[in-house]
């Protein structure tokens, strides 16, 4: 299951010159809803870049994993009303915060961009491969289907996982094994997404694909670029045969 992460309060403690001893802590919200029972706070303390004790509101006190770490997560156990304090972080600062989250980034939404290609497989197995690309949608979950003649398509279908950008977007290819069965056949790729009022759907156009035909209008142009090339060569080496002064020998 799929958790956000709302990471904040990095503190740095101490830090001495370069190439001396770094501590510091660090404080986040894991959570799948704004509920209080999905959300778990965590903070984490450091020194030279090794987590050395950690509280977590599942747990409800500290624990060490080093030796240091457990000395010192053992003796602010024993301060309840501080394990009281990092307790309620979990509603009075996750809590608060991730409903601010959902409002403003979380419960909104982007319309993806679909396109479709060909692409031939490796063996020769397929005439062909389509490909549906969908990208720049979010949230991350999202639907994508094929159809033949308004049929559904599951046969030779495989999909990737939704994909991470990096900045909030998602993209993910659903891949096609496509043998034209007879002419004038419609093969269309769906995408349901909740930004989406009615399904988008791309038809496939059979029609020579844009790289392959930029691929021939290249060829053509240097193809045209060196006949001209060659017409003017010849030209220039006749103009010159004609101006040329024949002297007798003696």
């Amino acid at each position: 299951m799929a958790s956000s992460f709302l990471s904040a309060s990095l503190l740095f403690i101490g830090l001495h010159a370069a190439g001396g001893f770094m501590e510091f802590s660090v404080a986040r919200c894991v959570f799948n809803s704004t509920d209080l029972k999905d959300i778990e706070y965590i903070k984490s303390y450091y020194y030279n870049k090794i987590e050395y004790t950690r509280f977590s509101s599942n747990v409800g006190r500290y624990v060490g994993f080093t030796e240091r770490g457990v000395k010192v997560a053992e003796n602010w156990n024993k301060d309840t009303s501080q394990l009281a304090v990092m307790n309620a972080q979990k509603e009075t600062y996750c809590q608060h915060n991730i409903k601010i989250d959902y409002q403003n980034a979380l419960t909104k939404s982007a319309k993806p961009d679909v396109f479709l290609s060909s692409v031939t497989p490796p063996g020769g197995k397929h005439s062909s491969m389509l490909v549906c690309s969908v990208y720049d949608f979010y949230p991350p979950t999202i639907k994508v289907s094929w159809t033949r003649d308004g049929q559904p398509e599951t046969a030779g279908v495989t999909s990737t996982d939704e994909l991470a950008d990096g900045d909030w977007y998602y993209q993910t290819h659903s891949h096609l094994e496509y043998t034209p069965s007879r002419s004038g056949e419609k093969i269309s790729c769906k995408v349901e997404h909740i930004s989406l009022s009615e399904p988008l759907v791309e038809d496939w156009d059979p029609s020579m694909p844009e790289s392959e035909r930029n691929k021939i209008a290249i060829g053509a142009s240097g193809l045209i670029l060196g006949l001209t090339l060659s017409l003017a060569g010849f030209i220039y080496y006749k103009r010159k045969a004609r101006g040329r002064i024949l002297v007798p020998s003696n």
